[in-house]
């Protein structure tokens, strides 16, 4: 059975800025867990930033640049964080990812505007983004039902072509 990629926070893991989890409790999450699908992985703390650290937001995506709010450049560590997430997600033979939704690595439908307003607009994070770029689909915790249908049919094609 192919793997899944999965955000640390979402597992319970105190990675995100703010020093906290997002743990999310789903029966889906918790089987694929129990059959060892899981791979748990933080691009953030992957790409070399602390725990707690300061919150950062998607300035600009052409050229890329994320900055804190005291504009700190930290899109060295994104980038390396996104090209690590792939990495990861290819050797363990990933089917796809579950990623912390709205996170500018991680959110897959929505980021924050980059002007540190809580104001969310239209767009994926970093490490989201290279791994769809990649060819993985990317869910977050508010599209499990989505991701079961993906892995079910998945898992039913794989069968298939093993047969």
């Amino acid at each position: 059975m192919n793997k899944i990629l999965i955000s640390a926070c979402l597992m319970g893991q105190n990675v995100r800025y703010d020093g906290k989890n997002s743990l999310i409790t789903h029966p889906v999450i918790q089987s694929l867990q129990q059959q060892g699908r899981l791979v748990v992985f933080c691009p953030e703390v992957a790409g070399g930033l602390p725990t707690p650290r300061a919150p950062a937001e998607i300035k600009s995506r052409y050229p890329i640049l994320v900055t804190t709010a005291d504009q700190e450049d930290v899109t060295p560590q994104f980038l390396l964080g996104a090209e690590l997430a792939v990495e990861k997600a290819q050797e363990v033979g990933a089917c796809c990812a579950v990623l912390k939704s709205n996170s500018p690595s991680c959110g897959n439908r929505e980021i924050y505007d980059g002007k540190f307003t809580n104001t969310l607009i239209p767009g994926s994070g970093v490490a989201a983004s290279e791994l769809q770029r990649h060819g993985f689909p990317v869910y977050n915790e508010h599209e499990i039902d989505q991701l079961l249908e993906f892995i079910t049919t998945f898992d039913l094609s794989m069968n298939r072509h093993s047969a």
